[in-house]
């Protein structure tokens, strides 16, 4: 490694001064992409995603014959998505100096000095703002005091104990639970049992997820001084069991949707098959603590995500409702 990849806390303070003061054409990428990167656009369109799904199945539980409010969706959506941002600008703002010593974000837009920790703060502050200002009107009251406990739980609570305890993992995934749970509030008004498992089910899938992640780069996470599991606990077993733990308490969880009459049967039968898969690829990581099957579990759980929320919308809303409406006592309209 190069002295130029090594940025100290003086250096990036220094070069991030200077950066700021050079003209715009000496910016290396436009001030809009720099703003996505430092929002993690496409981790807040995930965000966007569970915040969606958690409409579309509160939803269809609201009552036969009720139209489905596609624009409540659409602003439910803009609000949530500008929240994550503000969230996220706010996390590289305070991690600035410790991102900057780490391979994998030593070239996020602070640690390169491509934006000041002051303007990228001023950014958090107004896009989150916005989103919640946003979700209280077109939504209700309850989606936006979500929001913003979620900007606050994640800017003021996780980011700070990122450096303290690995307990940190826990309250990211709490962060990580409540989109859904917006979703739901902003269709019915109100937070049932399927919003709270429904949380729960993101909850839970990010421990494995992310112990994956911190166990590929711990060398990389103590560079930074964070406390991951994967570096208080080095030898890996108590990490991979929590891997495997997390992954089977996804099954009854998701089938606790289909108890709740939120899904039919084919959710539960795909999402069964999703999990096994999950949980042998959890049980292979603990038996090796390689690298190699950990990044194996981190693949697969971006896999299972996007496919459990695909099939659960489908199941949701789609051409196999009935099987789990008619069990709820109410028929389908004819079509």
């Amino acid at each position: 490694m190069g002295q130029r990849d090594i940025i100290s806390t003086d250096e990036s303070v220094t070069q991030a001064a200077a950066i700021g003061s050079v003209g715009e054409s000496q910016v290396s990428r436009s001030l809009l992409k720099v703003y996505l990167e430092l929002g993690k656009a496409r981790l807040s369109g995930m965000v966007v995603v569970t915040t969606g799904l958690g409409y579309v199945v509160a939803d269809r539980g609201r009552g036969v014959g009720e139209p489905f409010n596609f624009q409540r969706l659409i602003w439910t959506c803009l609000g949530t998505f500008l929240a994550a941002v503000g969230a996220s600008a706010f996390n590289q703002a305070i991690e600035a100096r410790r991102d900057a010593r780490m391979n994998r974000t030593r070239n996020r837009p602070i640690p390169a000095g491509e934006i000041s920790r002051t303007h990228a703060a001023f950014f958090g502050l107004i896009v989150s703002i916005i989103g919640v200002a946003i979700l209280c009107p077109t939504s209700n009251g309850l989606t936006a005091v979500l929001a913003t406990v979620n900007v606050l739980l994640y800017a003021v609570v996780y980011t700070p104990m990122k450096r303290l305890t690995s307990l940190n993992t826990l309250v990211g995934a709490v962060v990580g639970g409540i989109p859904p749970m917006m979703g739901w509030a902003a269709a019915s008004g109100s937070l049932s049992a399927g919003a709270w498992i429904l949380g729960s089910i993101l909850f839970v899938w990010q421990i494995p997820h992310f112990l994956a992640l911190a166990w590929m780069y711990r060398v990389d996470y103590a560079r930074g001084g964070f406390k991951m599991l994967s570096i208080t606990e080095p030898t890996g077993v108590l990490t991979s069991l929590c891997a495997v733990l997390y992954s089977v308490l996804l099954l009854p969880l998701n089938l606790a949707l289909v108890r709740l009459h939120h899904a039919g049967m084919p959710f539960g039968v795909m999402s069964a098959v999703l999990t096994v898969g999950l949980v042998v690829l959890a049980v292979r990581f603990a038996m090796t603590r390689s690298n190699v099957d950990a990044r194996r579990l981190f693949l697969a759980s971006i896999i299972y995500l996007p496919l459990l929320t695909a099939v659960l919308m489908l199941d949701a809303r789609g051409r196999f409702d009935g099987m789990s409406q008619t069990t709820a006592g109410y028929e389908l309209p004819q079509q």
